[in-house]
């Protein structure tokens, strides 16, 4: 007897990792199996690991993002620019504030360079980024005071979206890039297996931010899949809309308690019926015994490419077991 099991591949190897990025492969794929899960994993990667972002600023003396700050090198639109560049991580689901006080010297003859170390934040919050510039004092007595929003999230919300729905007056919206991905990308090549050589090795490149570990976004990634596949296993046919709910419930009921429940779940498929009938009730949305059994021999009547003699072999198939259309 023929086997047609699929063979299951290798659990993902690691090729390199270091810092922040790694190369991982997966060996023994079905032929075309590669791609689709290496797409279908490069798109979870990018959009589904959260990440912490962000989202608004508030500056002293600034009412929008096209300001000048006197005493201040960059422009507004740098500072905000700068401050997306700032990773961090949390230990907390809960928004976050942090601070920034910064002052000029008196008698300042030097720039005065403000980096992301200089902020003040909360014990759940840990800066992976200390170095990064968020802007340079050059005048006397110059002060900068900022209070930043930052909190956690998936994938992208634009700038609109947040100022619409968390954002007070006076404070600036900043697009949320969560992600922790820079990079993510896959390519596939054959294989060996057995005698077949055209099974597939999927080999998967992650670079992230440094705030996630390159092999924990992949089996992240991979456990968001598994779950999302959970959620539809055991997917049932919607029964027809038209179909009164008194009628169809006492049917169900008169069903269940004459016919095992496994019965009912029997593709149509399976029945010893011509090919041009399981085409017919297949187009028709009805896909198991237990769809056929809801039905009157009137409404398959009308069911094109059906005809007499397919009715015949539906009463005959699911004669046998035991169940009679209306």
């Amino acid at each position: 007897m023929a086997d047609y099991t699929i063979l299951l591949p290798s659990k993902p190897k690691v090729v390199s990792e270091e810092g922040e990025s790694g190369i991982f492969e997966i060996e023994g794929l079905y032929p075309g199996y590669g791609h689709t899960l290496g797409n279908s994993l490069r798109r979870i990667i990018l959009s589904s690991l959260p990440g912490v972002a962000i989202t608004s600023v508030k500056i002293l003396g600034v009412n929008h993002e096209f300001t000048v700050l006197e005493g201040v090198k960059e422009d507004v639109v740098t500072i905000l620019l700068n401050l997306k560049r700032i990773r961090m991580r949390f230990t907390t689901d809960e928004p976050q504030i942090l601070y920034l006080k910064a002052k000029g010297s008196s008698t300042q003859t030097e720039e005065k360079v403000i980096r992301a170390s200089d902020l003040e934040v909360p014990g759940q919050v840990e800066i992976l980024t200390p170095d990064a510039v968020i802007a340079t004092i050059i005048g006397k007595n110059t002060v900068l005071d900022m209070e930043i929003r930052a909190e956690k999230g998936l994938g992208f919300i634009p700038k609109e979206m947040i100022e619409k729905s968390r954002v007070d007056i006076g404070t600036i919206a900043l697009d949320g890039i969560f992600t922790p991905i820079r990079r993510a990308s896959y390519e596939v090549e054959n294989m060996r297996v057995g005698d077949r050589t055209d099974f597939n090795k999927l080999r998967m490149f992650i670079e992230t931010d440094g705030t996630v570990a390159p092999s924990r976004a992949l089996s992240s990634s991979i456990e968001i899949m598994i779950n999302q596949l959970k959620a539809i296993i055991g997917f049932r046919e919607d029964e027809p809309a038209t179909e009164e709910k008194g009628v169809r419930e006492n049917r169900e009921s008169s069903t269940r308690s004459a016919v095992d429940p496994e019965v009912l779940k029997t593709r149509v498929e399976s029945l010893d019926i011509s090919p041009r009938a399981k085409s017919a009730l297949t187009i028709a949305n009805i896909r198991t015994v237990g769809g056929l059994a809801r039905k009157k021999e009137k409404d398959l009547l009308e069911i094109g490419g059906l005809g007499a003699k397919g009715i015949q072999e539906i009463k005959k198939a699911l004669g046998e077991f035991g169940i009679t259309l209306k």
